[in-house]
């Protein structure tokens, strides 16, 4: 025996004929699988001497020409006794009635040492494969549209990468607008219908080669091959736009969809299409933002970058108690004294920076982080009025007002979050003034009806900020429980010189009257404008006029001034 080879199992032969192969007939056939003793010849092919039913049944021809290649391979492989037993997997026919086995094949002898005899086993995988590649279909595929989902598409574009196909190829995301709404009033059973017509129109208006996928429940992807740069691009998404001029038909229903469209562009084989995917989405959000075709930049994502490493030390600083208030005050315009102070977010980050909030709160809205934000604001200023008493041994006769997002208010329960920091520090609920904005009201009225009379409940004031730049609807601000409307800045700036805007304050002004509700002007700069202010009827004025944001122990000094000598 050669050096490497394995010692063969020795079998006694069955001589009952010299031309009928009856070779370990009766063994072979005690075995449950496909079984054969064959002699290898050249080139893969192969003298079967002796079978089982089970394989017979298979159909192999003796010669091995219409054997598999994956089993010539092995039984040459054998032939020359490398490695001694081989395992293989083949495949037998095509279409529906093809057969996936898994072989393995050895050597055997017999009692004269013959060793060119070789047992072949073939095992049946047909179901098992079948099974798993049904598995992979659904793990590759939207089950609702047919088409790949996220993972297929990336799979299908590296693989179209590594084909290594001539130019630039593109990757496009579409989000469909407002399709939770419409998916709510529609039913979703509907919506499903709607995703799939949206997801043919799409696939009627694509090129050959191109590839649709559905990444997200209101989300598809496209990929595409572009010869002209960002011109073919906004060209090509353009067109796809272009699928949704037309109303959808949902039964008896037509449902007109919008959408936002962002791409990037894959100038580059090599280039990640995880990362191209990313670059896509980055596009994504600034076209929702923008209304137009959006297409990557990389400038963009180093923004994006930064925004992400900006929200993430928020959320530590959130979490650690590394903000601060700053406090404005809030003048009575015909006393000159201090009502009240808005609370203002500050953070100085890890390095020291003043971070402005500019800058962080679209952070913290897109993020999220605007709710424990203002949960933390609400609780502070809370905590601070607690300290000017104490600081004051009484109660200081003005008030803090905090402001609440829109995010805010759908999210939370702001109601809840006042009456326990009022509980907590044991703050009456006239002391603490939240701050809505004319388009979180307007944005859901029902809504901030519910919570303004629970905030109400607990003697809390609320403000309208912002008022004038939205659109109100009179009807609901009649039945809105309101204390004040905040006359927002575009209107106050220049107000002495431009008669409009001092109309439009006045018209303000008088409505606040008529629904019992008071006014705050903000951006108060000159004395001129305070003194028209007045002569018109508004309550307090805000700006830069009587102080800029000041810290809580500033702020409670300011006040007391403002008792001794009136600020205006």
């Amino acid at each position: 025996m050669g050096k490497g080879r394995i010692k063969p199992f020795v079998m006694p032969i069955d001589r009952t004929g010299e031309d009928r192969p009856s070779l370990f007939v009766g063994w072979i056939d005690a075995l449950p699988v496909p079984a054969a003793l064959v002699r290898p010849l050249a080139r893969g092919n192969f003298r079967l001497h002796a079978s089982n039913a089970a394989f017979d049944r298979l159909d192999l021809s003796p010669a091995g020409v219409e054997a598999p290649i994956e089993l010539r391979r092995a039984i040459e492989k054998a032939a020359q006794h490398i490695g001694g037993v081989h395992e293989f997997s083949c495949r037998l026919g095509e279409g529906p009635a093809a057969r996936d086995l898994r072989g393995s094949i050895g050597p055997l002898s017999d009692e004269s040492g013959d060793d060119s005899l070789f047992l072949l086993t073939l095992i049946d995988r047909t179901q098992e494969m079948m099974t798993e590649r049904n598995l992979r279909r659904e793990l590759v595929s939207d089950s609702l549209t047919g088409l790949p989902n996220r993972a297929g598409f990336e799979e299908l574009v590296e693989q179209r990468s590594t084909e290594q196909e001539a130019g630039d190829h593109a990757i496009l995301l579409l989000d469909l607008a407002r399709f939770s709404r419409i998916n709510e009033h529609i039913g979703p059973l509907a919506g499903d219908e709607l995703i799939i017509t949206v997801a043919r129109r799409l696939k009627s208006s694509l090129r050959s080669g191109d590839i649709l996928a559905r990444t997200g429940g209101d989300e598809f992807a496209i990929s595409t091959r572009i010869a002209g740069g960002k011109a073919d691009v906004r060209e090509m998404a353009r067109r796809i736009r272009g699928c949704f001029d037309h109303p959808f038909r949902i039964g008896e229903l037509k449902v007109s969809v919008d959408c936002a469209l962002g791409c990037a562009i894959q100038s580059a084989p090599d280039t990640d299409v995880a990362d191209q995917i990313r670059h896509a989405q980055i596009a994504l959000k600034r076209a929702k933002q923008t209304d137009r075709i959006e297409i990557y930049e990389p400038e963009a994502a180093l923004l994006a970058d930064n925004r992400f490493g900006l929200e993430t030390e928020l959320r530590n600083a959130i979490e650690e108690d590394r903000l601060h208030l700053d406090f404005q005050p809030l003048v009575e315009l015909s006393t000159g004294k201090v009502a009240g102070f808005e609370a203002l977010a500050r953070w100085n980050n890890s390095a020291g920076r003043a971070v402005s909030p500019a800058e962080f709160i679209p952070v913290a809205e897109d993020s999220g982080l605007i709710v424990p934000l203002g949960q933390w604001a609400t609780a502070k200023a809370a905590e601070t009025l607690a300290a000017w008493d104490r600081e004051n041994d009484a109660p200081v006769d003005c008030y803090i007002s905090v402001n609440v997002s829109a995010i805010q208010l759908v999210r939370d329960d702001v109601a809840a979050v006042v009456r326990e920091a009022l509980a907590r520090h044991g703050i009456g609920g006239d002391r603490l003034m939240i701050e809505l904005t004319e388009s979180a009201i307007i944005g859901d009225p029902d809504l901030a009806l519910s919570v303004l009379s629970e905030l109400k409940a607990v003697e809390a004031r609320v403000a309208m900020d912002d008022f004038g730049t939205g659109y109100s609807n009179l009807a609901y601000l009649q039945r809105l429980p309101l204390d004040v409307l905040k006359i927002d800045r575009s209107f106050v700036d220049h107000m002495v010189e431009d008669r409009d805007k001092a109309a439009i304050v006045r018209t303000i002004q008088s409505l606040a009257e008529v629904l019992g509700m008071r006014t705050t002007a903000e951006g108060v700069e000159t004395a001129d404008q305070a003194r028209l202010l007045s002569a018109l009827g508004c309550d307090f004025g805000q700006g830069y006029l009587f102080a800029r944001p000041m810290d809580a122990r500033a702020a409670i000094a300011y006040w007391r001034q403002s008792l001794l000598r009136p600020i205006i």
